[in-house]
């Protein structure tokens, strides 16, 4: 067991790649927005790249461990310590009986992700341990942690493998000024907008809203221009331009609500009757991922060839070859 001092700001327990095939039944998949970075830290620890960790936006947590273990942290920066003494990001540390980690505010990215050898022993719920926090079920109690609660460990709690880091070149390297460059897919409501509208969205920088969490990523920026499909249409697609009769929502699909692009995340909904003209694939979501509200989004379309490249290319990097001795 591993004792939660201080909770953080929404720590929640996730496992890659979430829970799959209900989606249907009105259950999206959750699981870590960053799996490049989950996957990572699993890997350091000794544990299959599925195993449930912790997921730990902008505030971590303070945490006490009973019994010894391994840990490793990656993604944000979060100027983590072990018993006052600084914690290296990617890289798996040896934990004894007593000692306490402690997570501070990002300082760098948004989002550290915490694997535990032997993994969080949550319930499973539809093959996942993925929390859905809006849905209140999965993870823990189908909440955040709170303070006071016991974290629950699989077998091998205290066996996993220290002294390993990931090498530099494997990592995710976080933007710049907090400006980032998001690929985006066109589809699947693309003639939905104008060419005016297509030229605007992907020439303007956008915003990303404090009006956002795991279900939608809220963007500000320009107004939208569509095409006479939008405007001269039948009155069951609603009155809106951006209305259409209600259709199934892609996860990744910048859906438009009026003048307003939201990015349907992991714990989006499953279906409504807003068009989507453009998707982010899922070898982007760790951009997303790591920004921060007011960080400033431009958008590159690339073909679904790419972007399936790109996630290969991602996937490579969280195998046995990323890893390196300290």
């Amino acid at each position: 067991m591993i004792d939660v001092l201080r909770p953080g700001l929404e720590t929640t327990v996730q496992d890659y790649p979430g829970r799959k095939g209900a989606f249907g039944m009105g259950f999206p998949p959750s699981g870590p927005l960053d799996s490049w970075s989950f996957r990572l830290a699993n890997l350091l620890v000794g544990n299959a790249a599925e195993a449930a960790a912790l997921e730990c936006p902008f505030i971590g947590p303070v945490l006490k461990f009973r019994e010894p273990s391994v840990i490793a942290l990656c993604g944000a920066d979060m100027r983590a310590t072990l018993d006052d003494a600084p914690l290296p990001l990617w890289q798996s540390v040896a934990v004894a009986a007593g000692q306490t980690l402690s997570l501070g505010s990002a300082v760098t990215g948004a989002r550290g992700y915490l694997a535990i050898a032997g993994g969080i022993d949550a319930p499973l719920l539809l093959g996942s341990r993925a929390t859905f926090v809006v849905g209140g079920c999965g993870g823990l109690d189908g909440a955040p942690l709170t303070k006071g609660q016991s974290i629950p460990l699989g077998p091998g709690a205290g066996e996993g493998k220290p002294g390993r880091r990931v090498k530099q070149a494997c990592r995710p390297v976080f933007a710049a000024a907090r400006r980032w460059t998001i690929e985006v897919v066109v589809g699947p409501n693309d003639d939905w907008i104008d060419t005016a509208g297509h030229e605007r969205f992907l020439a303007s920088e956008w915003r990303l809203s404090p009006k956002s969490n795991r279900v939608g990523f809220r963007l500000e920026g320009p107004d939208w221009t569509f095409t006479e499909k939008a405007t001269n249409k039948a009155p069951e697609h609603g009155s809106d331009p951006s209305n259409v009769i209600d259709h199934g929502y892609p996860i990744g699909a910048i859906n438009l609500c009026g003048q307003t692009p939201i990015i349907l995340l992991h714990d989006t909904l499953t279906l409504g009757g807003f068009i989507n003209p453009y998707t982010v694939p899922s070898a982007a979501f760790w951009k997303l991922a790591q920004s921060k509200p007011n960080d400033l989004y431009r958008f590159e379309a690339i073909s679904v060839e790419e972007a399936q490249a790109r996630k290969r290319a991602i996937d490579r990097l969280c195998g046995e070859d990323s890893i390196e001795a300290v």
